[in-house]
């Protein structure tokens, strides 16, 4: 019998009944779970920021306390603490300033329950890509939380305690409330506690109702990094904070376009300020701390205010008091203007650690204002060796003695001068530093590429701005310039064999709770000792007889550089924009910038004021470094004399006994042939022009111009024509032509136009170069003046006397070789002197050929 069975359709597969429903289930269960787990962790979260919040409750309105800096020898310096604060209740707040806050620090302020979520989770993302905690995705809420109950780390665990007293604060208080606590307790910078306090700070509006549309959008930046956008301090940082809040605004329909445009064109008047009391002693160097402390720790102005923290710098308190003495000296400064005061800047910093020492922001400095000593300005001729003759040492193989070209010339479009007019063919870089000579530095930087000076430059700090691309960068032709900190933080590793230390206030900051932040210094190599030792044997010749920094020298080793930079206003080109002075003992680097915070034509350096930054590192220096041993610089192992490397140099060719004179149909020039040179450049300068020219090359020892005006006095001198290299330049001869005289300008008391006691070299008569080193500068060195046409004159300069009535610390300048008589020569007229000048206006040794040109 045959078995039957039952076979399943082909192609038919066996229900799977309920899989749905259970996945449904699933589903369903799983988010009742997480749920309920959210659900617990809300409230475990909200719990624990309650109790936080109700045990601390009085510090929503009452600070920890003040926070302390201390100086190097753990001496307290200053307190930080709320002491300008004004509460204003809510309906007091203008509805703009409202908007303005909500719309820059929380859109959604008025939504959330005390902590956006959608904004936490766009900085998670953020923050797990970045690998670290960089984006915060705060409230309103969560920030007044933080500043309440917690310190500054950005860790998650700190996260999730804020974010859990921000819902206790939000579900205790109505907004109207915590935007109350908000505006009222935040930190604006200046000194200034609350958006009250810093309407009248700021702008010196006393009731809220009455401030514009941009000064609120000002205030409504400033929380984010008040000391680095506060208006007195940063007006230009400032200003771009506001237009970011404008934006803001404008793209949530709160202000439209036209007041935006208008708002944002406003330029901040900081004469309209309110200042404070002053508490604490050195400000400037307080303020640094403050900014300092956010810049590179995150900690801000707010939490130092009333966190309890102990901040412990590098300040030497005896140096400081020597600074701050010295800017209170009127000597050692320009004469006010008729709207502002010159202004200066100081810095002083620790070559082996980049401590800072000491700091001035400027004269009478108050506390929150223009703090100069990091601001950047025209850094001149000081910024020389930091972008040519070091890199030309390091990278190119340049030595201390390496011929330079000193020949007028153009550079493509770029044409720079020496200031004086005289150009020696060829100097070595040791002289070119010295007399701070402006073309070897534009030529030396031609030839090594100015992507090599500024790579060397940016391992000293020094930063470019993006069209600093051009040869005007040898001479300190910058965008926008450096800082007096940057200046001297570079400077000092020339004294710390070629190592580089940032420069730095604090040393430790200890929060309330023990726990304690430390400075850690990262030296870096940024060249080698060679080099470092021959630039400081170069700067050393700066400040000696001759060098254009000598009146900075105050009895130490040191080594240093001026700069100035030339005034751009038409007629008062002779004049300067700011001035320089660099220098550096084997301990300390000290950085002086002067000049007018606004430069116009009322407001500028007048020449015989040019020696001031010298003047005053010198008496600062002096003063704050009695008590540390004198100390000479170090050769490092291997280090050799300049002298010792000195290569073979032709010899260069002069002439010494250039004589003119008028002969009826124009001036004839004569002089007696150099060895083994038939060809020379003749040069003049005539009545009104500030700059000698070049005249048609010369084969002879004789030349003729008859290209000149009567009653105009003219200047001459030649250079030999050696093959190659250029001899040097001779004596200046001087003849006024017979004629029509023009009408004489009057003597201006400004111009100073000594130097070394050689004034304009005329001594073409007997030539006893007996000039007299006052402060008005007028020693030509025409000696008595005789005219004794036999050429006998003995050319000897006497010792300058300074005629300074103040009697400052100021030697007379030595005088320098009067110009012997020249065989049958027209004596030179002897000039009149111009008036003395007010004390302490003398120019120094020489004059400091270290003008800004073209500056790209």
């Amino acid at each position: 019998m045959a078995a039957s069975s039952k076979t399943p359709s082909k192609g038919k597969k066996p229900k799977k009944k309920g899989n749905a429903a259970k996945v449904i289930l699933g589903v369903i269960i799983a988010a009742l779970l997480a749920l309920i787990c959210a659900m617990s962790i809300y409230l475990v979260v909200y719990l624990n920021g309650l109790k936080i919040l109700n045990a601390n409750i009085d510090k929503l309105d009452d600070a920890l306390g003040a926070s302390v800096i201390y100086d190097a020898d753990k001496q307290e310096i200053a307190k930080v603490i709320k002491e300008n604060r004004e509460n204003v209740k809510f309906d007091q707040f203008p509805k703009q300033l409202v908007n303005a806050f909500v719309a820059t620090e929380d859109r959604r302020f008025f939504e959330h329950a005390g902590v956006d979520f959608w904004s936490l989770g766009r900085a998670v993302v953020k923050d797990v890509i970045a690998r670290s905690a960089v984006e915060g995705g705060s409230t309103i809420t969560q920030q007044l939380a933080k500043n309440v109950f917690l310190n500054s780390d950005k860790t998650f665990f700190r996260k999730g305690t804020e974010m859990s007293i921000a819902l206790a604060i939000d579900n205790q208080f109505t907004k109207e409330k915590i935007l109350e606590k908000y505006l009222n307790r935040i930190y604006f910078g200046s000194q200034a506690y609350g958006v009250k306090a810093a309407a009248k700070r700021y702008f010196g509006v006393t009731d809220l109702n009455d401030l514009k549309l941009w000064q609120i959008a000002t205030l409504a930046g400033l929380p984010k990094a008040p000391s680095k956008y506060s208006p007195i301090s940063d007006p230009e940082a400032s200003k771009d904070r506001r237009a970011v809040v404008l934006r803001l605004m404008t793209d949530q329909g709160l202000i439209t376009e036209e007041e935006r445009a208008q708002a944002a064109a406003v330029d901040y008047d900081p004469k309209k300020q309110t200042p404070v009391a002053q508490s604490d002693l050195f400000p400037s160097f307080r303020d640094y701390v403050i900014k300092e402390a956010y810049d590179l720790y995150g900690v801000t102005d707010e939490q130092i205010s009333n966190g309890g923290y102990k901040i412990y710098t590098t300040l030497n308190s005896t140096a400081q008091k020597a600074m701050d003495k010295a800017y209170t000296n009127a000597k050692l400064f320009q004469p006010d203007g008729p709207e502002q005061p010159m202004q200066s800047s100081m810095v002083i910093i620790d070559n082996a650690s980049g401590g800072i020492v000491a700091m001035t922001g400027g004269r009478d400095y108050k506390s929150g204002t223009w703090n100069r000593a990091y601001k950047p300005r025209q850094p001149g001729s000081s910024f020389k060796p930091l972008v040519v003759y070091a890199p030309a040492i390091e990278k190119k193989g340049y030595l201390p003695t390496s011929m330079l070209d000193d020949t007028k010339q153009e550079f493509g479009k770029y044409a720079p001068r020496n200031y004086d007019g005289q150009y020696l063919g060829q100097v070595d870089m040791t002289y070119a530093i010295k007399k701070s000579k402006n073309i070897p530095a534009v030529w030396t930087l031609s030839k090594i590429g100015i992507n090599t000076g500024k790579d060397f430059a940016k391992q000293l700090g020094i930063t470019f701005d993006e069209n600093d691309n051009n040869l005007a960068m040898a001479l300190g032709g910058m965008t926008k310039g450096e800082s007096p900190l940057q200046m001297a933080q570079a400077y000092a590793a020339f004294a710390n064999n070629g190592v580089y230390n940032q420069g730095h206030a604090i040393l430790k900051i200890e929060k309330s709770d023990g726990t304690a932040i430390d400075y850690k210094a990262e030296p870096k190599k940024v060249m080698s000792e060679k080099t470092s030792w021959y630039m400081t044997q170069m700067m050393r010749e700066v400040v000696t007889s001759g060098g254009t920094g000598v009146k900075a020298d105050f009895g130490r080793p040191l080594a240093g550089k001026t700069g100035s930079t030339q005034l751009d206003l038409k007629g008062l080109e002779s004049h300067y924009r700011d001035i320089w002075f660099v220098g550096y003992t084997p301990q300390w680097t000290g950085a002086v910038w002067a000049g007018f915070d606004k430069t116009d034509s009322k407001h500028y350096i007048r020449k015989n004021y040019s020696d001031r930054a010298n003047m005053v590192f010198s008496a600062v220096m002096a003063e704050a470094m009695k008590g540390i041993p004198v100390k000479d610089f170090e050769r490092p192992s291997g280090g050799k004399q300049i002298e010792q490397e000195k290569p073979p140099v032709q010899e260069k060719k002069s002439v010494t006994d250039l004589r003119a004179g008028w002969q009826n149909s124009g001036v004839r020039l004569s002089w007696t042939a150099a060895e083994g040179t038939s060809a020379y450049q003749v040069f003049r300068k005539g009545p009104g022009e500030t700059d000698f020219s070049q005249l048609t090359p010369s084969n002879s020892t004789e030349y003729m111009d008859q290209t000149v005006q009567p009653g105009g006095t003219y200047e001459y001198y030649v250079v030999p024509a050696n093959g190659d290299a250029a001899g040097v330049q001779s004596n200046v001869a001087s003849v006024t032509i017979p004629g029509t005289e023009p009408t004489p300008t009057p003597p201006n008391p400004d111009d100073n136009n000594g130097e070394n006691g050689n004034g304009n070299n005329n001594g073409n008569g007997n030539g006893n170069g007996n000039g007299n080193g006052t402060n008005n500068g007028n020693n030509n060195g025409n000696g008595n003046n005789n005219g004794n046409n036999n050429g006998n004159g003995n050319g000897n300069g006497n010792h300058g006397k300074d005629k300074d009535k103040d009697k400052e610390k100021n030697p007379g300048n030595t005088g320098g070789p009067g110009n012997g008589g020249s065989s049958g020569g027209t004596a030179s007229p002897t000039p009149t002197p111009t008036p003395s000048e007010p004390a302490g206006s003398g120019t120094s040794g020489s004059r400091d050929d270290d003008r800004q040109q073209n500056n790209g």
